[in-house]
């Protein structure tokens, strides 16, 4: 897995994905923090995932989107669409991305469609089975957005052409 340096990238702006309210009961009663799930991509395939984690919700944010443009890494699209369907599993979590034809739009769940809108990806089927915990289903998203194969890288090591592979 080989990580893109953000200053080369026009970032879209950051997609919060979930923000989540922690406590920590001490002597002097409550104290409250907050973590925040962030994605940031360029809308052509390149997307990163981060958590930061502060006292304020401002500061979890922003530790979430520095966190993201160290983990920014390439995704095939072709068409805007995936090149072909996956099944991951993580954890409890398992997530099905499918291809779709043109003009079917993100029919996605709310923490799959931020992930897929900063991808860049127009068209797509999902499905998310099982556990619906956000950071399970973002890592078994990512998971399955880096397990999926280029044609071109696949068609040049056969020694074929990409028609030649959709064909046969």
């Amino acid at each position: 897995m080989k990580y893109i340096d953000p200053t080369k990238l026009e970032l879209l702006d950051e997609k919060v994905i979930k923000i989540n309210r922690v406590s920590q009961v001490v002597k002097g009663g409550r104290t409250f923090g907050f973590n925040a799930v962030v994605a940031v991509g360029d809308g052509k395939g390149h997307v990163g995932i981060g958590l930061g984690k502060a006292k304020q919700v401002i500061n979890a944010i922003a530790k979430g989107k520095e966190d993201a443009k160290k983990n920014i890494v390439k995704i095939p699209i072709i068409n805007g669409t995936i090149p072909h369907t996956i099944k991951v599993k993580y954890d409890g979590a398992v997530v099905m991305l499918k291809p779709a034809s043109p003009g079917t739009g993100v029919i996605a769940g709310s923490t799959i469609r931020a992930i897929m809108d900063q991808v860049g990806v127009r068209d797509i089927l999902t499905k998310c089975i099982g556990s619906n915990n956000v950071h399970n289903v973002v890592k078994a998203t990512m998971k399955a957005l880096l397990s999926l194969r280029d044609p071109y890288m696949i068609a040049k090591k056969r020694g074929k052409t990409v028609q030649e592979i959709f064909q046969g």
